[in-house]
């Protein structure tokens, strides 16, 4: 364990405490497109701000793609806040250090859950003399949601998955809907009664990040409100850990070349449609996969790819303009399946772009694949109370 980092390592001098936001939310809510949103926003207001995001495995498209924004962020790997809440820290005074940020947001793991109890209430307790606290806002999917919560046909979890999901709700301070864009106003009715009744400790907010709908409410929140002191939720570790072990996790980085120039965008979504198909026909629900190009030269230039569910359209959210010759690609998988069978996926992906792109090389130079650890959270405070 590393040594406590004092309170003062934070402070911004002007104000004595800088603002803590984190934004969870499951996998392919949308939390790198609003935590994005988000920093503009502070941005565009003077505030300075400082993103720290988090995965199980190394090699993070978040990372990549924030900090081709222009953000200063910091990543914490090989597990949740919760059982890295040391690393945490030292993420934040790294920041401090560099820029002395106003504002940190904070974006988990998506499939982690029990933040509250683990992270704000702790980082109260703790480090309140440096840290002001937001409300924890949970981010849903608003298609994902519908079938989670039985109210529409598609694809699905096992019911420990969505076990996790519901727990993930459950402790919301603000329930965000995202992508409202996507539903007509009838079944974001529905949504919207489903969610009021089972989760009412929360607030409900109705957002499209991509789109920009109904972000300065939320956002207004964020900035000016604290998290509300409450008993935390009953959590069985045991009963979170196998839904947690049920996920697939892939991460790779691949090497693209071209002897001449080569369509970027047409590559990613040629190996998003292929590995969508493989999985598809395995019976695996997707969670999230997402893929960023960057350039070997050029100014940051990147390009993105989603997908969020088996029957979606894999989404390009960022495209190149011009013809590229050679650039390095992250790959972030998850999916409801063996973590064997999602590297199978992405290198029978690999072997179809050889095919349709002559010429186009694809060295693959990192992988790893596994089911996420046991979670042991390093800090459990139950009672907001206690932390003040």
């Amino acid at each position: 364990m590393s040594e406590a980092i004092p309170q003062s390592a934070f402070r911004v001098p002007h104000s004595g405490k800088a603002r803590y936001v984190m934004i969870g939310g499951f996998l392919g809510a949308g939390k790198t497109t609003a935590i994005a949103r988000l920093a503009e926003h502070l941005t565009h207001q003077g505030r300075r701000v400082g993103l720290i995001t988090n995965d199980q495995g190394r090699e993070l498209v978040d990372t990549a793609l924030l900090r081709a924004r222009g953000f200063a962020t910091e990543g914490i790997a090989g597990g949740c806040f919760c059982c890295r809440f040391n690393s945490l820290l030292d993420a934040a005074r790294k920041l401090t250090e560099a820029t002395r940020p106003d504002v940190f947001l904070a974006e988990p793991v998506g499939s982690c859950t029990d933040l509250a109890a683990t992270v704000t209430y702790p980082l109260r307790r703790l480090y309140g003399d440096a840290f002001t606290i937001a409300p924890l806002s949970v981010l849903v999917d608003a298609v994902r949601a519908l079938r989670v919560l039985g109210l529409a046909e598609g694809g699905r979890f096992s019911d420990k998955v969505h076990c996790l999901y519901r727990r993930q709700l459950e402790e919301a301070d603000l329930l965000v809907i995202n992508k409202v864009d996507l539903l007509d106003p009838a079944r974001l009715a529905i949504l919207r009664e489903a969610l009021q009744a089972s989760f009412p400790q929360a607030t409900l907010l109705e957002v499209s990040a991509r789109n920009g709908i109904g972000l300065e409410p939320w956002f207004e929140r964020l900035t000016s409100t604290e998290q509300t002191a409450r008993t935390a939720m009953t959590v069985d570790y045991a009963l979170y850990a196998e839904g947690e072990a049920l996920l697939g996790w892939l991460n790779s980085t691949i090497q693209l070349r071209w002897a001449s120039r080569f369509d970027a965008n047409a590559v990613l979504q040629t190996l998003a449609g292929e590995v969508q198909r493989t999985l598809a026909a395995e019976g695996a629900e997707v969670a999230h996969l997402k893929m960023t190009l960057s350039l070997d030269w050029g100014l940051g230039d990147l390009a993105v790819i989603n997908l969020v569910r088996n029957d979606s359209v894999p989404e390009l959210s960022l495209a190149l303009e011009e013809a590229v010759e050679s650039g390095q690609l992250i790959v972030n998988l998850r999916a409801e399946a063996p973590p064997e069978l999602l590297r199978q996926a992405v290198e029978g992906a690999l072997r179809a772009l050889a095919a349709r792109f002559a010429g186009l090389q694809a060295v693959l130079e990192h992988v790893e694949q596994f089911r996420p650890g046991k979670p042991v959270p390093t800090h459990r405070v139950t009672d907001a109370s206690e932390s003040g």
